[in-house]
């Protein structure tokens, strides 16, 4: 069944014409996408965001030895691409891959930018998610550098609580960038203390 872009929280805050919001729902498109699905490729031209509105991606890295390194998870109201790509217009070297089964809504480069230029409303709603997005990748590297396993642990479950059900163990300690086994070792050194 149809989604209708303007039932879900980020874009009910929008004070908008009916025609700015017919223009916004013209070039949205939804998609249901399987868990294990992966939407984005390593090698794959990237001209896509995707809004999450149910379920949970993540994008990862394969390194020259092909382990997995976790870049990002993205639920509710999360937009989610292979970030790099899309602002220099390169092909993609993330992958992006379904957790659980999801609903996106898909737009493309050209249609965001002309949203953009022509629906003030939609602009300052796509800056401010794009400046939140910085704001989040900063923290993520600050804390990287500056903490401790547990303390990124702790972290990650304090800002983030409904993702951590719906990761795999180790595409968490992948992300947090520790072994499953400390990762395992840091929650029942938790649950002794509570």
């Amino acid at each position: 069944m149809a989604k209708d872009l303007f039932d879900f929280d980020v874009f009910k805050k929008l004070n908008l014409s009916v025609q700015e919001a017919d223009a916004i729902r013209n070039v949205f498109k939804e998609k249901e996408i399987k868990k294990g699905e992966i939407i984005l490729l390593n090698g794959q031209e990237v001209d896509t965001l995707f809004y999450v509105i149910d379920g949970c991606l993540r994008t990862y890295f394969i390194d020259e030895k092909g382990k997995e390194h976790t870049i990002q998870f993205a639920v509710y109201d999360w937009w989610i691409s292979d970030m790099i790509a899309y602002f220099s217009q390169t092909k993609a070297t993330l992958n992006i891959e379904s957790l659980e089964d999801t609903s996106i809504f898909i737009i493309h480069r050209a249609d965001l930018e002309k949203l953009c230029f022509q629906i003030p409303a939609f602009n300052k709603l796509y800056r401010s998610k794009l400046e939140g997005s910085i704001i989040g990748y900063q923290k993520r590297i600050l804390g990287n550098l500056s903490q401790n396993a547990t303390e990124r642990y702790e972290n990650f479950i304090n800002q983030y609580p409904s993702i951590e059900n719906s990761v795999k163990n180790y595409h968490l300690a992948s992300y947090l960038g520790i072994t499953t086994e400390s990762l395992s070792r840091i929650r029942k050194e938790m649950s002794k203390r509570s």
